[in-house]
Order: C-alpha cells, then sequence, then structure tokens
C-alpha cells in the first residue's frame, strides 16, 4: 500500500470535522468535502475553535493549531478527492446517501485507494458492494467527540482485504487512536450494545418509571456513567439514535429492536435532543 500523505474527509459535520481536526492534527494534509460552503464554513471554524482549546489547555501548542489548520483544505467539489491516497465519508446515516456516494467515489478515486466510511451502523458489506474495488472499502468508526474519543471501531466487510484492515489499524494507531476490529454487523459492536441501553431508558420514561433524570442519576451514580442514557442519547442526536434502532430491528430482525414510540414521537416532533435545543432535556 503506498503511503498515505492526503486524506479526503466527506462531510464537515460533528464527525466529520472531527476526523479532519485529528489527521490534520497527526500530519495529513486533509480535503475537506461538503455540498454547502455554509456547512464547509462551520466546520472548519469548529476545527479552528477545538484545536483553540487544545492549545489553551497545554495540548498541543500555538504553532501547531496554525500547522494544523494551513494542511486542511475545504472544497465543494468531490473530483477534488481524486488526490487524496485515502478516502473516509462522514455523511448522513442513510443507506441511499452512502450508496450514492461510494457509487461516485468509486469513479473519483485512484483504484488503490481505499474508501472508509464512518457509519455507525450500516453494512459495509452491502457498501462494498456497490462499488468495483470492494475488497478496499472499510468501516472506520470514530466516536464523538472526535479528538478527545481514543476507540476507533474498524469494521470488515465480507470482501474487505487483510490488507485494506491492516492499513486502516495502522493509520487509526498513527492518529493516536485504539483500533479494535469489529466484523460487520447491524450496529456492529458498539451501537448494538449502547443503542437498545438507550432505547429501554426511553421506555422507562414512556412508562412511567422515572423522570429522566432519576434514570440518568441512576447510571452516573449507580454504574459510574460519565452521563446518564439519556442525556447521551440528546447529545448523539434523537433521529441518530432512531435510524440506528430502525437498522438494528430490520438487520437482525428482533422484536427486542423495536424503536421506543416516545423516540418516534419525539423526532417527528423535531425535538432531536441537544442540536435541536430540546430533548429528554431543554438546552
Amino acid at each position: 500500500m503506498t503511503d498515505i500523505q492526503t486524506v479526503g474527509v466527506i462531510g464537515a459535520g460533528t464527525m466529520g470535522n472531527g476526523i479532519a481536526h485529528v489527521f490534520a492534527r497527526s500530519g495529513y494534509r486533509v480535503l475537506l468535502c461538503e455540498v454547502e460552503r455554509r456547512f464547509l464554513d462551520r466546520g472548519l471554524e469548529t476545527i479552528r475553535r477545538n484545536l483553540g482549546r487544545e492549545a489553551e489547555k497545554g495540548r498541543i501548542t500555538v504553532n501547531d493549531v496554525d500547522d494544523a489548520l494551513a494542511r486542511i483544505e475545504g472544497t465543494l467539489d468531490r473530483t477534488d478527492l481524486a488526490e487524496a491516497g485515502f478516502i473516509v465519508e462522514a455523511a448522513t446515516e442513510k443507506f441511499e446517501v452512502k450508496k450514492a456516494l461510494f457509487q461516485e467515489l468509486d469513479k473519483i478515486a485512484r483504484p488503490e485507494v481505499i474508501l472508509a466510511s464512518n457509519t455507525s451502523s450500516i453494512s459495509i458489506t452491502k457498501l462494498a458492494a456497490v462499488t468495483g474495488r470492494p475488497e478496499r472499502v472499510i468501516g472506520m468508526h470514530f466516536f464523538n467527540p472526535v479528538p478527545v474519543m481514543k476507540l476507533v471501531e474498524v469494521i470488515r466487510g465480507l470482501q474487505t482485504s487483510q490488507e485494506t484492515y491492516e492499513t486502516v489499524a495502522t493509520l487509526a494507531e498513527k492518529l493516536g487512536k485504539t483500533a479494535v476490529e469489529v466484523n460487520d454487523a447491524p450496529g456492529f459492536v458498539s451501537n448494538r450494545v449502547l443503542m437498545p441501553l438507550l432505547n429501554e431508558a426511553m421506555y422507562a420514561v414512556m412508562e412511567g418509571v422515572a423522570t429522566p433524570d432519576a434514570v440518568d442519576e441512576v447510571f452516573r451514580l449507580g454504574m459510574a456513567h460519565p452521563m446518564g442514557p439519556l442525556t447521551l442519547a440528546d447529545f448523539i442526536g434523537l433521529d441518530v439514535c432512531l435510524d440506528i434502532m430502525r437498522v438494528l430491528h430490520e438487520g437482525l430482525g428482533d422484536p427486542k429492536y423495536r424503536p421506543c414510540p416516545l423516540l418516534v414521537r419525539m423526532v417527528d416532533a423535531g425535538w432531536l435532543g441537544r442540536k435541536s435545543g430540546r430533548g429528554f432535556y431543554s438546552y
């Protein structure tokens, strides 16, 4: 595998700008691609702010901030990604969106380039199958906030080659992350275990077992969780939680993964958690 120097990142939202941040901070040139200028500008401003925060805490120097920002180039033209030696997408968590993206990237990227998805639940095997390079498609699932969280779930599709896996695991380690190998299955490990926990906490609220505050306090004080499940759901985004529960329900076919009706109603109301100002709590 050729030495990767330029990385393409698709999506400048919460996950995409975090991924661009850690690659740039680790010395890679980053092409950050968005569909609209306002999303790109917002993502670049978030990276600038978060790097500045790291400098204030003494984790990096002011020069490191300037160097990292200089390595990031924003673009609205996906064909610019032809220069990249590795591409990771952090687009919307919808299969049809990612499928169209992977078909396009397959045409743009050089044949030897690995295409990675930051998906938190969608099948890598299915994404790989829409490309002409299925052995070079892989999941690279970062956790939020990306600059802080150490884990990267590296997900092998049925077709993913050993060389692709090793390249991406090594890349994660160069970013200061710990790569954990996972095989392709709905929700992988993280969300297959986490999302039903959050969903069950929502059922406890819906059925009047306890208030959101009480549920969260049980987990903070009784299970030493840094934040309770409903605070965490608001942080992730209730729409994202619902999308993942639907992937689990459909993919595994087990009624225990049925999304909580309260979650469905809240998403229908536009109460998406922290990002919309209202979820289980008001922000």
